[in-house]
């Protein structure tokens, strides 16, 4: 199914979608992702496998987190985020920080609060954090032409919201809170650090 993001009802169709587990391509504030619901206590769709499977991807490699708010990623990390760092959301920074794992070690995880308020409202009602990956095969471009995009992966995903093609096409930049604090830049992208 495809949907417009400027139609009415695009939020709600976007995170009806995302809530039940399916495979959805938005729009972000920089490249098209593929994205899917983050499993949590009460239900287990292994959207990250998922996603991994339709790029092509190896599943050990970790997706980032969308989440709605940035005072939301406070639920996950004890990491203190630099107000530097912080200031900068919402927006294309990604932050890696600390994080508890199943087996109660820790583990990381990278988190973004995007710049775009459509997508902030998505997150919102799906009531837990987003995976977001460039829509690509792994090792090639990532596509932000929607009918490339169509063409490509319309048959594999079960929507996608159609905001026109993506011009500037710049990733998120990411950063990484290091265990004693200091943060280290992993790759520069659209937030000038």
């Amino acid at each position: 199914m495809i949907c417009r993001k400027s139609d009415e009802e695009s939020v709600l169709i976007a995170a009806d979608y995302l809530r039940r587990g399916k495979i959805v391509i938005l729009p972000t504030d920089t490249v098209y992702g593929f994205s899917g619901i983050v499993d949590g206590r009460h239900y287990s769709f292994h959207t990250g496998e998922k996603i991994a499977a339709i790029k092509g991807r190896d599943e050990s490699k970790q997706l980032i987190q969308l989440i709605a708010k940035p005072e939301d990623v406070k639920k996950y990390t004890r990491d203190v985020i630099p107000d530097e760092l912080f200031s900068k959301w919402p927006g294309p920074l990604t932050i890696i920080v600390h994080t508890f794992a199943k087996d109660g070690n820790f583990a990381t995880t990278a988190f973004r609060c995007p710049g775009d308020e459509w997508l902030r409202k998505v997150i919102a009602r799906c009531g837990a954090p987003v995976f977001s990956t460039s829509v690509n095969k792994s090792g090639n471009p990532c596509l932000n032409d929607v009918t490339q995009i169509k063409n490509e992966f319309g048959s594999e995903v079960d929507l996608i919201i159609d905001d026109g093609d993506k011009n500037s096409g710049v990733p998120s930049t990411i950063v990484s809170i290091l265990e004693d604090g200091s943060v280290k830049l992993i790759r520069e992208g659209a937030v000038k650090l």
